[in-house]
């Protein structure tokens, strides 16, 4: 009598276990989630005091950060005084002028802050928005 052989091992074989794929993709949604909300802040050196405020614009807008260093940044480019009020001179004549949003570092002083809006004013931009952090809760 011929046996048979047993056909289990194969049979095993037909099958894609994706347990390990399942693995894989929660792991890079986790870590795709956990940073984010860090890669946010991370073109600015400025990190802005927490508030709640309204949604910032989109687009047609003007960024002016002050640093932790007291760096003046216009958008991603340094630059000092002269040159900043030089540029929102003429960046104020285009139409339709953008909104300037002016962002101050936590830590620097409020005399320096107070001094770079009463710069940005004298440039033509009266309704700059202070930007600052979402407040956690």
């Amino acid at each position: 009598m011929r046996r048979r052989r047993n056909r289990t091992q194969m049979a095993a074989m037909d099958q894609i276990n994706v347990t390990p794929l399942l693995d894989l993709t929660f792991l890079l949604l986790i870590a795709f989630m956990i940073t984010m909300p860090l890669m946010e802040y991370g073109t600015n050196a400025a990190q802005p005091p927490e508030m709640n405020s309204e949604k910032l614009p989109e687009e047609n807008f003007i960024s002016v950060s002050l640093t932790k260093s007291g760096t003046i940044m216009l958008d991603n480019d340094a630059v000092s005084k002269e040159d900043l009020k030089k540029k929102l001179l003429e960046l104020s004549d285009r139409k339709p002028k953008p909104q300037l949003l002016l962002r101050g570092d936590g830590s620097q002083s409020y005399k320096a802050v107070i001094e770079l809006l009463a710069l940005v004013r004298s440039s033509g931009f009266n309704d700059a928005t202070l930007v600052t952090q979402a407040e956690r809760n």
